[in-house]
């Protein structure tokens, strides 16, 4: 469990709300996330999505206040893009451009690098990672575990100080998950892994369960986890869902 929420670093929700005409799908969320790696667990329509845009800055709180790093997301999108990146579960609703140097540079140029210098590191970024052939292809050409390589090199390319994955694994095949989560290890940031899959954030510093838009668990992996799953368990071992909020 994280301290009281003190300091401005880190990622902050001060009984965060968000509803949809009128129906409430987080109450009250109040969170500190400021560990190196970061799980939040809970099945669809517990809320996550919803927290990951709110962190994002994609969406703002109909309650509460969300900052990262002391910046509100949603009203400083500029400072925001250094400070905070975002790896959705698939490429084709986050690739933009029709190359991939196009795709990576762009990040920079919103960040006020010119055109050409952007274009120039991103070239230079598949090469130092061995896909100079990616140069003038078209995106339409790579697989899915490409596309999702190269959103992520899009995100690192602005060198954010937290990244959020949005079930970042799924629907990729075992080689390309292996390579993913190789990377995802190596990564230097802080990183927020968002996902229904227990096993994903097993070795994560804190893992956060999410429930009908609240906290139901927040701490140590391993009991997180534990529970969350034994939960799953014995609701698939039920024969109706009708415990599922509509």
């Amino acid at each position: 469990m994280t301290g009281p929420m003190t300091d401005q670093g880190g990622i902050m929700l001060d009984d965060v709300r968000y509803a949809v005409a009128g129906k409430p799908i987080l109450s009250g969320l109040s969170l500190h996330l400021r560990e190196r790696r970061i799980g939040i667990v809970g099945r669809n329509g517990s809320g996550k999505s919803t927290l990951l845009r709110l962190m994002a800055g994609l969406i703002a709180p109909t309650g509460g206040q969300v900052t990262v790093d002391g910046l509100t997301p949603a009203r400083d999108r500029k400072k925001m893009l250094a400070r905070l990146g975002i790896l959705f579960q698939n490429p084709d609703h986050q690739i933009l451009f029709p190359t991939p140097e196009e795709e990576l540079a762009f990040g920079l140029i919103q960040m006020g690098l010119a055109k050409d210098r952007a274009i120039d590191r991103a070239r230079a970024r598949l090469r130092a990672e061995g896909r100079a052939e990616w140069i003038g292809a078209a995106v339409a050409t790579l697989s899915q575990g490409q596309r999702h390589w190269l959103c992520l090199q899009s995100v690192l390319m602005m060198e954010p100080a937290t990244i959020l994955l949005d079930e970042p694994l799924a629907g990729l095949d075992l080689p390309t998950q292996a390579r993913l989560t190789r990377a995802f290890h190596a990564l230097p940031q802080r990183v927020i892994t968002i996902t229904h899959d227990p096993a994903a954030v097993a070795a994560a510093d804190r893992v956060i369960w999410l429930e009908a838009g609240r906290v139901r668990a927040d701490g140590e992996a391993a009991a997180v986890t534990a529970a969350f799953a034994a939960e799953m368990a014995l609701l698939g071992a039920q024969d109706a869902d009708a415990d599922i909020a509509l």
